[in-house]
Order: structure tokens, then sequence, then C-alpha cells
């Protein structure tokens, strides 16, 4: 499986904020592998240094990684200048904002006005600001357009809301040339299944590979717009060189619903383990019961295509797993009971 590459960003100075996470790890390598000169930001609070590490490997080429926080604005204003597009994906997930309102916020929404101030001042060419289909909230009319109301039910997605507000209103304000993209739920290499982060593909391939049933939270009705990490991190980088499309907004997913409890079955055949049924167990406050994404403007505009088909993309990711032994699956598997669900 191949990393993508975007036209028009040879010799760009990309400048990456959650480099080392799931999303920010794969888009540093979409954007080297296209040619672009990368400083790769993160605090490592929930990103991990291993996430780079491949990156000189798959690329040819190196990204430069700095340890920071965007909340530091005079950190931010020691790196930033002589950027040309910003990529804005540091965030805390929305699990954490259940137990950790205020943090949440703080590093959402204050963060990403912090990089928007110094993006101002640095005056770069464009902030690709990644936000989240969860500022929809659960799905009123589908498939979802950009239009659909905005009602996240979790602070994470009021912070991302807010931090779009914050991205729009300095383009209108200032000109601050920035673009918002709301990525629908992402799956692939480097996804956490551990922790706050944990994402819903690699939590059931886990258990399934540790020989245990995917567990469903509520009766897994519940639906989502699975997309392959690769074509969102295309779909950001052609955000920044794409022309004429300062302050508008873009959905990017896959057009294709799946019910969570049927995701959980696809998995289980996936790794041969088709016996191994969905345990349901008490729903999660805050989730969110159906999101369906219309990607339409982001296909027209920016070319957003889906180039891997959900099924070679949990093979994939399924090889990726396997690949790291038993004992570490074993590992894996116990770290999303201990640190998530208990």
């Amino acid at each position: 499986m191949s990393l993508p590459t975007v036209a028009g960003l040879t010799g760009a100075r990309c400048f990456v904020t959650g480099a080392a996470g799931f999303i920010g790890s794969s888009l540093v390598r979409v954007l080297v592998r296209s040619g672009a000169d990368v400083l790769a930001f993160d605090n490592l609070a929930t990103g991990h240094a291993d996430n780079l590490s491949g990156v000189r490997a798959e690329t040819g080429k190196d990204a430069r990684f700095v340890h920071g926080d965007v909340r530091d604005r005079e950190k931010l204003a020691r790196v930033l200048p002589g950027a040309d597009f910003i990529f804005h994906l540091a965030c805390l997930g929305v699990r954490h904002s259940i137990h950790s309102p205020f943090e949440n916020l703080d590093v959402n929404a204050r963060g990403t006005l912090s990089v928007l101030a110094e993006a101002r001042a640095a005056k770069v060419k464009r902030v690709v600001h990644t936000s989240s289909s969860e500022v929809y909230g659960t799905a009123k009319q589908v498939p979802m357009t950009e239009e659909h109301a905005t009602d996240p039910h979790t602070v994470y997605g009021a912070a991302k809301l807010d931090g779009e507000c914050c991205a729009r209103a300095f383009w209108r304000c200032y000109q601050t040339p920035t673009v918002v993209v709301r990525p629908f739920n992402a799956y692939g290499p480097r996804s956490h299944s551990e922790g706050d982060s944990g994402e819903v593909i690699p939590r059931f391939l886990v258990r399934t590979l540790a020989g245990k049933r995917p567990v469903v939270f509520g009766d897994g009705s519940q639906t989502r717009d699975f997309t392959h990490v690769f074509d969102t991190a295309a779909a950001l980088a052609r955000a920044a060189v794409t022309p004429g499309i300062e302050g508008e907004t873009f959905n990017v997913g896959a057009g294709h619903e799946l019910r969570i409890d049927e995701l959980a079955r696809i998995v289980a055949a996936a790794v041969g383990r088709p016996d191994l049924a969905p345990e349901h167990i008490e729903p999660r406050p805050g989730d969110v019961l159906r999101l369906f994404a219309d990607s339409r403007k982001a296909t027209r505009v920016l070319g957003h295509r889906i180039t891997v088909p959900m099924a070679d993309g949990i093979a994939d990711l399924a090889a990726r797993l396997r690949a790291l032994g038993d004992d570490a699956i074993r590992a894996l598997d116990a770290d999303i009971v201990v640190r998530s669900w208990t």
C-alpha cells in the first residue's frame, strides 16, 4: 500500500502540529513524499515519537522534529517564521473530554487560537485547521453536507467547533488564510487502540487477534463513515495548495455508512475469527449515534478521492498488528481494558 503524493508541495516549508499522532504522522509522510520540507511539532502527550521513526525509510527523507506545546506562543513564535503552510492537528481526543473537559477545551480551543495568532504574525500562506465530524453531533439528515447543523455532544466537539470559528474569524478579520477540514472516522497505520485516543477499528483488531470478542458500546446500531488515513492525509495536503478556498470548510469521508456491530463482524472475519461475535456493554456518555459524510465538495474542489478500499485497509492494519507478535497484542489488549474501559 503506497503513500499518495500531492502536486504543488515541492520545496514547500510545512509546519505540522500533532505530527506524532495518528493522522499527523501519515500527513508528515505524504508531505515529505510530495517534496515538502517538514517541521514536525508535538508535545508527545498522546502522540508517539516512534510514529515518526520510519519517515526516511518510507519517503527517502527525514522530517525535522521539535518538541513543543501549541499553547506555548513563545515557542511557536521561534519556530514558525519561514513556514509556508501550517497543518494544525494537535488536540486531545473525544474520550479525554469526558473526564478532563477543562484541559480538553484549553488545548483544543486556546491552543488553536495560539497557532492562528502566530500564523498571522509569521504571515504564512495558509493554515489548514483539522476539525472533526464530532462538531455535528448525531446526524439529522444524511448524508451530511458542510451546511448540516452543528450540535456537538461533547466538550471535544464543542472545542473543535470553537477552533473552526476562530480559524474562519482570522480569515475574515485579519486576512490570515485559513481552511477548515472536517475528517470523518479515519483508520490505518499507527492508529491507536489504547487509552483516550483509541479508535474502534484497531480496538476491534487487537481484541480479535488476541482471541477475544470485539466490545461494542450499546446495541451497535450507531453508524460511522470510515476513511483510510492515507486518503485523509492527502485531502489535508490538497487543502493547502488548492487556490481560492480561503475561509472554506470541507468534509472528508468515504461516503459509506456502516453500523458498528457490522464493523465488528467484518473485522472478526478479516482475521479469520468469524466465530467472535460482538460483546455488547453499556453505551458511553456523549457517543454520537449516526455519522455519514457527504464529501462531494471536497471531491469537486480538492480532488479528494478514496484510493484504499476498506477491506484492503483493514487487512493491511491487521498485518501490521500481527507483525508486532503475540506478546505485544496481549499487552495492547490489556492496555485497552485498564486505561479505557474501567
